[in-house]
């Protein structure tokens, strides 16, 4: 129970935030949401809050969580949790009970794993100190892996490893090394470790290749994040034996379309082709707009050797230099992919629109399809461009629906992130020679609409029937609201820059006041800071059975119904659409659901491998650039140091805090920057910086930066708005105060 104070003038305060806290359970909070309840709205009552809240943390009577967000405690001295492994032995728990994280000491820790479960007792919190945690049972092993290089001498061998999560070498015996010598890169698992060994024992799972090939590295990826790097023999053969069957039997059961134009845009180097758009006026002056998606489903049946092969992978992953596919080649590349001037089945939307791109009817359907055209996203938009070309007036009208479809979206709230995507040029033996941006122009936007069209309807559909019918357990993609936290941060600070983003409100006043702020800032100093603070203002999207609607997309309903050969949530709605368009019973929503949060899972370890593999190929690009120097922006500010992203490749790296030898530097959290003790010299997100490459870690995925103009950050003298710095306006609070104090307000000067 939170005591009460009674200093006199603030007792009545510290009174309303104790009966708030007293309220909220195993909710987290911060000193903006306690002073908003409690109706403290002057600067004076909100320090009064943000001050007392971090008295009430030092005495251990409430838990920070994270830097400003606190909770009530509520737990024993007993709990389990999640162990958190760190190779730089700060290890940790996470409670269940509250998600916070505890300190474990590596002699506290019976070698618990990353992610393990574990029964923990809880010290006791002493005045001023951080609490401990003593793991005194492991609960259930996490099944894992560990990659790196192997190390054999003549009576021993060891694995060095690459694993953030694990500080020591695994020891192999001889007898258990399955063939790998010295530099083969290697995946290991622990197969002891006991309470008096320094270092575990382990085993060859698999030998990856030669340290430094390109397909060891980027297998060696996969299976860093538990990711499938082969494909099974016995799926592929039984795949093989599927043909297409398109037989007048099977077209009967069908809409037939293939008299209709359709064709297919993707990227140039695409071999599955999932979805196809079919154009062509009706006798009413309307138009019949088809989204045709590859009907996976007809050919992989519920719990084949495909199937759950295809459910146990959730996802292809896209690599930098490859696809690793969810389904077998035969499948996903050929019987399944809508190659022109082939027969093909398909599962539809088909919607009537006027020349408003108003939809006044639609209907899902199975259909068989022909396309007359296979299209690159360049070439289609050579001839949007142009106006000339194969099916110029076809696309010219897709085109323009398409637009004010977009448009609608926007002004009902839609988010509107633009974010380059870095691409590498190849040579034959996996080495980047080159970066390049993937722009997404209205070829490309295109395509995005009609799917997200295609997607909300047939949520619509199900989630929301009509008549007295009631919906019934579906799939549906979600996405919740921002961290109020993260938003009212977002708001004070894009506000310092002159920009109005409201933290309250409306989902679609939110989002259209981002979006302004989005527009207003391309091309501006401040841009990279801003858009990535939006980014990470929002919540990930994840696969549920329970519906909260997309915030970002501005949707009541929405699903995942358009890319069945890449994702395995399409094929269980098309397996959904299935049985509930031809009058079948609600499946069991806990299975349902658990196979959401699968997919949802290994959704998010294929964008991580993604990101690993992209940044492998910086690493290795850079590394023929060392020494060079190139101007930057700074993308990150944390206590070990600058992270810097190039502004001619993306490229982003380190400048290591040991690196900044002229003082010593703190991390000011809440203004994102970096202060020098002594000269009070400055270093913030989103500051302008010219770096040299220093160290290229393939092995750690690091790049190292030194920074070349010494005088890039700001000294502390000039935080007031002496300086021209991009930068500036972070100092919310002192510059507010400043301005206050003279009786007024004053927008910070900007670099362009």
């Amino acid at each position: 129970m939170v005591r009460s104070y009674s200093k006199k003038g603030s007792d009545k305060l510290r009174a309303q935030v104790d009966e708030y806290i007293s309220k909220q359970g195993n909710n987290t909070f911060n000193y903006k949401q306690v002073a908003h309840a409690i109706g403290a709205t002057t600067p004076i009552n909100q320090r009064a809050v943000a001050m007392y809240l971090a008295e009430l943390a030092f005495d251990g009577d409430i838990l920070e969580t994270a830097p400003g967000r606190y909770k009530a405690p509520s737990r024993s001295s007993y709990a389990t949790g999640t162990f958190v492994r760190r190779s730089n032995g700060k290890n940790s728990v996470i409670i269940d009970d509250d998600e916070e994280a505890i300190f474990v000491a590596e002699r506290n820790s019976m070698h618990a794993l990353n992610g393990d479960r574990v029964s923990v007792t809880i010290a006791a919190r002493r005045r001023g100190a951080e609490p401990e945690a003593e793991v005194v049972e492991i609960l259930e092993r996490k099944p894992q892996v560990f990659i790196g290089t192997l190390k054999v001498d003549k009576h021993f061998a060891y694995l060095l490893t690459d694993s953030k999560y694990l500080a020591s070498d695994i020891f192999i015996p001889k007898g258990k090394l399955k063939g790998g010598e010295t530099g083969d890169k290697a995946v290991v698992k622990i197969t002891e470790w006991t309470d008096e060994a320094k270092n575990p024992k382990g085993e060859v799972v698999d030998i990856l290749g030669k340290k430094g090939e390109n397909n060891a590295e980027i297998n060696a990826i996969m299976a860093e994040f538990g990711l499938p790097y082969v494909y099974p023999e016995a799926v592929e053969k039984a795949a093989k034996k599927i043909e297409s069957g398109i037989t007048e039997e099977v077209v009967a059961k069908r809409l037939d379309m293939r008299g209709v134009t359709t064709f297919t845009i993707d990227p140039k180097d695409a071999k599955d082709f999932d979805d196809a758009l079919s154009i062509r006026r009706l006798e009413d002056g309307k138009w019949e707009i088809g989204v045709h998606i590859a009907d996976v489903t007809h050919y992989v049946k519920p719990d084949s050797i495909i199937d759950k092969e295809a459910q146990k992978r959730a996802t292809s992953v896209y690599l930098v230099d490859r696809v690793v596919p969810m389904l077998p080649e035969h499948l996903c590349n050929g019987i399944c992919s809508l190659r022109p001037d082939e027969d093909k089945l398909t599962f539809s939307c088909i919607f009537k629109m006027d020349d408003n791109a108003k939809v006044l009817d639609s209907k899902i359907s199975r259909t068989v399809i022909r396309s007359n055209r296979r299209f690159a996203y360049e070439e289609a938009q050579e001839v949007i461009d142009s106006g000339k070309g194969d099916y110029a007036e076809e696309l010219a009208t897709l085109n323009r629906l398409a637009k004010i479809l977009r448009k609608e979206r926007y002004e009902n709230g839609s988010v509107e992130f633009d974010r380059v995507e870095v691409r590498f040029d190849i040579d034959e033996k996996g080495h980047p020679t080159g970066v390049y941006f993937k722009e997404s122009k209205d070829a490309n936007k295109l395509i995005e609409e009609f799917m997200l069209l295609a997607n909300k309807t047939v949520a619509q559909a199900i989630g929301a029937p009509q008549g007295k019918k009631k919906p019934k357990a579906f799939v549906y993609r979600v996405h919740d609201q921002p961290d109020p936290g993260k938003l009212a941060d977002l708001s004070t600070l894009s506000r310092t820059f002159g920009y109005k983003v409201k933290s309250s409100g409306s989902a679609r006043e939110v989002n259209k006041s981002i979006n302004r702020m989005l527009s207003e800032v391309k091309g501006k100093g401040e841009e990279n800071f801003l858009s990535t603070l939006a980014i990470r203002s929002m919540a990930k999207a994840i696969y549920t059975t329970t519906n909260i609607g997309h915030y970002g997309l501005g949707f009541e309903y929405y699903t995942h119904f358009t890319s069945p050969i890449r994702r395995f949530p399409d094929m269980m709605v098309h397996r959904l659409l299935e049985k509930y368009l031809s009058g079948g019973r609600s499946v069991n929503v806990d299975k349902l659901e658990m196979q959401c949060k699968h997919s949802s899972d290994m959704e998010q370890l294929a964008a991580n491998a993604e990101r690993a593999s992209i940044k492998y190929k910086q690493v290795e690009y850079m590394n023929d650039h060392l020494g060079e120097e190139y101007e930057g922006v700074i993308s990150g500010v944390t206590e070990w140091g600058l992270y810097v992203e190039i502004n001619e490749n993306k490229c982003e790296g380190l400048v290591p805090v040991r690196d900044l030898a002229d003082d010593f530097y703190d991390l000011d959290e809440k203004n994102y920057c970096l202060v020098g003790r002594r000269r009070n010299q400055r270093y913030r997100l989103g500051d302008p910086i010219k770096v040299r490459i220093a160290r290229a870690n393939l092995d750690k995925k690091q790049l190292d930066f030194a920074i070349v103009d010494e005088n890039c950050g700001k000294r502390g003298e000039d935080a007031m708005g002496k300086t021209v710095s991009v930068a500036q306006a972070l100092s919310a609070t002192a510059a507010k105060k400043a301005s206050q104090h003279k009786g007024g307000r004053r927008k910070g000067k900007k670099n362009k």
